[in-house]
């Protein structure tokens, strides 16, 4: 088997986890760009929310896939992929290292192991799981699920509704579950990024989310979706119902107060993060960074990496 062509480095993880900090403090050290894996941060105007990176953090190291599209816009997994692909090999092509940092394990995935045809999305099959969950629960349907794909129904919480109609829209649609569809998809050979998979434990994540979300308060984020709403970017949109955005919205509506919002948004973040940190111990890793505070193995990696750059250099001259 071919080498792989392009060398990158991926900094991967739950959020609050420091994936951002070591980021950047990798790519200082190793004259690197990021590539941000993140599926909100490709929205235009959802900043504070997102944590995007700021505009000073912006000019000291250059950031990709940031600011794609508006929220009243389609974008998936395979156009997040095709654009990082673009971006890794015009930040390679230069001499520089990609750095793929980001917590949304889909996109990472969509990345380097590929993506499957999959059939189109049906609304009416989407509306009748609706009402089939309506009236006999979720996890009715995930039971259904499991029946016919234990190892996608492995993967998906029960009460999650969306993955759950997904996977069995599928395979209503082709016949094939989704998990065997996957499992075809050819993986890309080309990319093989070393992976530094941060995992603090909970204990130490949920207090640094209750800070991200009271330092995002205090940094306009109310105001922000206050401005997304007075756009035109209503509640039903997929990017406004992602954390924080659909419970800050609630109280932009009426439908709660803040305080309620913002213990809404740190109990939502604390559930994703265990699901984050589930999905990336399925990830392989060249690191695995266990410990609270990651930027302290930031000169370990950085030579773990120079030294993984210096032997694909040498196998490709040989």
């Amino acid at each position: 088997m071919a080498s792989p062509t392009l060398v990158a480095l991926a900094v991967l993880g739950p959020t609050a986890s420091g994936k951002s900090a070591l980021g950047m403090a990798l790519a200082q050290r190793l004259g690197g760009e990021i590539v941000s894996c993140d599926s909100q941060q490709v929205y235009v105007g959802m900043d504070t929310g997102t944590a995007k990176p700021t505009p000073a953090e912006r000019r000291a190291i250059p950031h990709h896939v940031l600011d794609v599209v508006r929220p009243d816009q389609h974008f998936d997994a395979a156009r997040w992929a095709h654009l990082a692909r673009a971006a890794i090999a015009d930040i390679a092509g230069r001499g520089r290292l990609p750095i793929i940092v980001g917590g949304t394990g889909l996109y990472y995935r969509a990345l380097t192991g590929g993506l499957f045809n999959a059939p189109p999305p049906d609304p009416a099959l989407r509306a009748r799981h609706r009402e089939e969950a309506a009236q006999v629960g979720t996890e009715a349907l995930h039971a259904r699920l499991r029946a016919a794909d234990p190892e996608a129904a492995a993967r998906i919480s029960p009460r999650d509704l969306v993955r759950i109609s997904r996977a069995l829209e599928v395979l209503e649609q082709t016949g094939v579950p989704i998990s065997v569809l996957r499992r075809r998809a050819a993986p890309r050979a080309d990319l093989a990024p070393v992976a530094v998979i941060l995992d603090p434990p909970m204990a130490a994540l949920r207090p640094r989310i209750e800070a991200r979300v009271a330092g995002m308060m205090a940094d306009g984020f109310e105001d922000e979706v206050r401005a997304l709403r007075a756009a035109g970017y209503g509640p039903s949109l997929a990017p406004m119902r992602s954390l924080g955005y659909k419970q800050l919205g609630a109280a932009v509506d009426g439908d709660c107060d803040v305080a309620r919002a913002v213990a809404d948004t740190v109990a939502a973040t604390v559930a994703y993060a265990r699901r984050q940190r589930t999905w990336f111990r399925r990830e392989a890793a060249a690191v695995r960074i266990t410990a609270a505070s990651a930027l302290e193995a930031a000169d370990e990696i950085a030579a773990l990496v120079a030294g993984e750059r210096a032997g694909r250099g040498a196998r490709a001259g040989g």
